[in-house]
Parts: structure tokens; sequence; C-alpha cells
């Protein structure tokens, strides 16, 4: 199917038939499909190894599901980065993506009328609509630290759970408790896999996460009726499949043992490795190094020059200082090395000695670079040796 054929379905309630009322055009509907494509190339059921034109077929004749947003204890950022979207402008488009029927900082009522509509929203979709909680719930003495409307966060989230189809925790503090967790956790801060149990929750942990991560999601509910493949941490694998580090475009500089060791430094300027500079990348589970944000270059912290938080991780973010070096682990070597190997059959001289000098180089350098890294970690020195110049300050 060539996208030049494609029109937009005109089946009541469909996304394309409000896309088209809209006012979006096919050329920006396609846009919108490719970057799904990129998000999540084999990670949602429709995207797979489909072209651009049959996933913008699918998701316009999927129905517009009913989304109710709620916000616990929260500070808004996931659902501003959201609105800070272009090309197209998601801020809109998800206006006629989903059915927003319930936001606090987004919709125009409040009050009485807002809470209506709320009501409203839970009875009409009952057993169908997707529920998005932004925020932590606090649960210390019986969670009167957040009231909606005179509810608590913990009533509030159980009456609305128990019609949802799906649950979506957005950002680290509905995912597993976040900054207001962090520390001595005055209120008991909790994310919502500790407080529903009997719904499929979906973390997007992220301080905040990508919004195509949200849109993938909601979408692959409303046009394959299921939630995307996830790991033991209820997160998608289609983005949190891998480290940031496996990816990042500094990975050269570590895998030579180049590092910044002082910002403004030398190695800073030339955008050396930060994983001196407290680095969380080779322990954090997000598509940041591939998927940046907002469609701007360098729109995230590695970018600019500053280190990996973490955000994405309970055991990191809010909890490890920033500076603080960490241990990695399942660090695979770039395939770019070539292998070594002793070929089948007779081998002359001249060839065991090139071989030698091959072997004895690639030995070299990866003990001088697994001893800068040792050094960067906050390690041992590297001893000297013979033919070595000991080493001048800030230098190895």
């Amino acid at each position: 199917m060539a996208f030049e054929d494609f029109e937009f379905p005109t089946e009541p309630n469909s996304i394309g038939r409000q896309l088209m009322r809209a006012g979006v055009t096919r050329r920006q509907f396609l846009e919108f499909c490719l970057k799904l494509m990129v998000v999540a190339p084999a990670g949602l059921s429709f995207v797979g190894k489909a072209q651009a034109a049959e996933v913008a077929k699918a998701v316009a004749r999927a129905r517009r599901p009913s989304v109710i947003w709620l916000h616990m204890q929260d500070c808004t950022g996931c659902t501003e980065t959201l609105l800070r979207t272009s090309t197209p402008d998601v801020g809109e488009l998800i206006l006629d993506l989903i059915s927003l029927d319930y936001h606090e900082t987004l919709m125009a009522a409040s009050g009485h009328a807002a809470e209506a509509a709320l009501e409203s929203a839970m009875k009409e979709n009952f057993g169908k609509y997707v529920l998005v909680v932004e925020g932590s719930i606090p649960r210390k003495d019986g969670g009167v630290y957040l009231k909606v409307a005179g509810r608590t966060g913990l009533d509030l989230l159980a009456d609305t759970a128990k019609g949802a189809a799906a649950i979506i925790a957005i950002g680290s503090c509905a995912s597993w408790g976040g900054i207001p967790s962090s520390g001595p956790n005055p209120t008991d801060a909790v994310g919502v896999t500790s407080l529903v149990l009997d719904k499929p929750v979906v973390n997007l942990p992220g301080c905040p996460p990508n919004p195509y991560v949200l849109l993938a999601t909601v979408l692959e509910y409303a046009v394959a009726g299921s939630l995307p493949a996830m790991d033991e941490l209820h997160r998608p694998l289609f983005a949190y499949d891998r480290v940031i580090h496996e990816h990042c475009p500094r990975r050269a500089h570590f895998d030579a043992g180049e590092f910044v060791h002082a910002f403004g430094d030398e190695g800073h300027r030339k955008g050396w490795c930060l994983f001196p500079m407290g680095c969380k990348g080779p322990v954090t589970h997000a598509s940041c190094s591939t998927r940046q944000f907002n469609e701007l270059p360098d729109c995230w912290p590695i970018g600019i020059g500053a280190p990996c938080y973490g955000c994405t991780e309970q055991d990191v973010a809010f909890r490890a200082p920033l500076f603080d070096t960490v241990k990695p682990h399942d660090v695979v070597p770039p395939a770019a090395y070539a292998p070594v190997f002793t070929p089948q059959g007779s081998t002359s001289k001249v060839a065991v000695a090139l071989g030698g000098a091959v072997v004895g180089a690639v030995v070299g350098g990866g003990f001088v670079a697994s001893r800068k890294i040792g050094a960067a970690a906050g390690g041992p020195p590297p001893e000297s040796g013979p033919g070595r110049r000991p080493a001048g300050p800030g230098k190895e």
C-alpha cells in the first residue's frame, strides 16, 4: 500500500476521522508514524516490519481510547514534556489520537464540573479506558498528605483503577516513588505497582520519560488491544531493553580510556567520556541516547556535557550521589574490534611475527585502557615500570 493511496477512515470515533476533522494532513500523520517506527522498530505489534503506510492505516482505523489522567505527588514535568514536542506538534496531536477525558492540568473544567467529567468518563467507558498516573502516592496516615476533591490519592487511585483496562505509570515518581520517596520518605510515597495488584500496569520511568514512549504504549493498546512486552519491572522492552552506555555518542572514548576529570578540562571540551564525573549511563536502562527529546540533537544530559543521573533506575536516581561513580555491569565490547584467532593450516614465520605484534599491541592496549578505567573509577593508580614515565598531575 502506497501512502499516496492512504485515506483517513470515516468510522465514528476512529483516530483517523478525528485527525481529518482537526485538519491534520496526511504528510503530518506520516511523519508521526515514522517516528513511532523509530521509537519502537519491533516492539509494537502493529509496527514490526510494516511500511509507514501500513502503520498509518492501522493507527487511523483504531478507536480513540478514552484516557483518564491523574496527578498525585508530582511536578507536572511528565505532562510538560508531552506538550513541548514538535514535528508534528504532539501537544496538539495527542488530543486527536486519544480522548483525554480527565486531566487536572489541561482540562478547562474545574471544581464540581471537573469531578463530574471524571465520573462520566469512568461510567461511559468502564472496563475500556486507559488510566495514566503521574506522581507518587503517599500511604502514611491513610494518605492524608494528598487529597483531590476531598478524597485521598489512595482512594482516588483505587476507585479509578477498578474500571481501567490498563494503567500506565508515567515518570519515575509514579513508577516507583521517585523524588518523594527519596531520603527519609516522610509521606511513605510509593509507585502504582505497590498498590494496584489486579490490573496490568506499565511503568514508564524517567524524569521525565520520552513522550513518544507514552504515545507508542497507548497506541499499542488502541490498535492491538494489548500492551507491549515488558521486563520484570513492568517497563516496555522497546524503550528500556538496554542501557544508555551501549549507544552513547561518547562510548568510543570510554573504550579508549579517554575521560573527563573536571568540568571544563580538555577532555570535557573534546567530548570525552563522563564516567568519572558520576555518569550513570552504564547502569541506566533508557533510550535517551538514541531517541532524544523534542527532536533536537543533544537535548539530553550527556548531550550538553552533564553526566546521566540514572533517573529510570529505582536504586540509582535520587539515591546515589550525582558525582559518585557506579560499577558498570554487562558492558559488551564494541563489535568493531577484530577477533583474535589462529588460522587453520601452515603458517609462515612472517605471519607468526606479525600476529605476535598485533596480539601484543591488543593486550598492551587493553592493559592501558583497563588501568585508565580503574583510575577513573577511583582505583589505585597504575604502577610505574620499565620504559614508563611517571604520570604528571592530572594525567595518566
